[in-house]
């Protein structure tokens, strides 16, 4: 058989694999949102409408997490302060991994493990919600941000994975992905952290439209 022939017959086998490969990733990632819609609905329709009411009532929502949950957590913030899907009034949101100056000086001064505790105790007030992630459920620093939101009297949701790991029990309400494999478990919190945020902007613009007209008064009149 020609060189040839032989290369493009390998070339083609490669392709294919690498689509085989492509599809088996797909479908983990849909069998586990699968499972995710069976098993979490309710606790995401719970944190969601906590996470309106008191929006409405005027707090905020402060979001923390490592690595990939640092990414969640500024993606998050930033379709409440922005907007998901449609125009209305910015929402009061937070991500505790953007200020480079107050993440070093924390980590240098008091240790990393401090890094959201610190930020928590600057930022936080009661009435506020406060969003920790970790796919394991048991970094340190997200266990301490939650452990001082709950303190200052915040309502605390965690997003974890499978088991929940510490956080679990150590926040009001926790969000467990069915799943062991952290890429899954990551695709699920944004997929969760999107639902959320188009919950929250649909009911808060239902009641933009709902307010009463605030009439104002042209000068010299």
């Amino acid at each position: 058989m020609p060189r040839a022939h032989i290369a493009s017959l390998a070339r083609r086998k490669a392709t294919m694999d690498v689509k085989t490969q492509i599809g088996q990733e797909i479908e983990a990632s849909i069998a586990v949102k699968q499972r995710l819609a069976a098993d979490c609905a309710g606790p995401i329709a719970e944190a969601a409408a906590i996470i309106v009411r008191r929006l409405r009532e005027g707090s905020k929502l402060i979001v923390f997490g490592n690595g990939g949950s640092a990414s969640d957590a500024q993606h998050i913030a930033a379709e409440f302060v922005g907007r998901y899907e449609a125009d209305r009034k910015a929402l009061a949101a937070i991500a505790l991994t953007t200020d480079t100056s107050a993440l070093t000086a924390i980590s240098n001064d008091y240790g990393f493990a401090e890094v959201f505790a610190r930020q928590v105790q600057a930022l936080v007030k009661p009435g506020d919600v406060a969003l920790a992630i970790s796919t394991s459920g048991n970094s340190e620093n997200v266990l301490r941000g939650a452990a001082a939101a709950r303190q200052l009297g915040a309502f605390t949701v965690g997003l974890t994975g499978r088991t929940g790991g510490n956080l679990a029990t150590s926040v009001d309400l926790c969000i467990c992905v069915p799943s062991d494999v952290t890429s899954r478990i990551q695709e699920s919190h944004i997929l969760i952290g999107h639902i959320i945020s188009k919950i929250a902007e649909s009911s808060l613009r239902e009641a933009e439209k709902a307010a009463p007209a605030v009439r104002t008064r042209r000068p010299g009149k």
